[in-house]
């Protein structure tokens, strides 16, 4: 059910393996035992323009949409060991950052739902 949703700028896909970068966000959101493997989604959208401390320069965004239920402790894991997981990737990269949003129970639904 977690949708980590990577934003990032263009250079990142030279810098690293895309598949190398989305398998290490799956991994890292999969070890703090939080998810179950099936549920995890990973997804990358690079960025060929934008700006970044008002300068073109590299970063990293991730927008984590899980489902309502986690502790504030237990989502600030998360998105620490995430951020620790990206920087070790990216060390050269000056921005690397993180937010987890909570979905609806009462108006999520998907297709298995059905």
């Amino acid at each position: 059910m977690p949708h980590f949703i990577l934003d990032c700028s263009e250079n990142i896909l030279e810098k690293q393996n895309p598949r190398k970068v989305i398998e290490a966000v799956f991994e890292t959101a999969f070890s703090t035992s939080l998810f179950d493997r099936d549920d995890i989604k990973v997804r990358l959208n690079p960025y060929k323009y934008s700006l970044v401390q008002s300068e073109e320069a590299d970063f990293i965004h991730v927008f984590g949409n899980i489902m309502q239920g986690r502790t504030a402790d237990q989502k600030a894991e998360l998105s620490r060991e995430i951020v620790v997981t990206l920087s070790r990737l990216f060390p050269e990269v000056p921005v690397i950052s993180i937010n987890i949003r909570d979905f609806d129970k009462a108006s999520y639904f998907n297709k298995s739902m059905i």
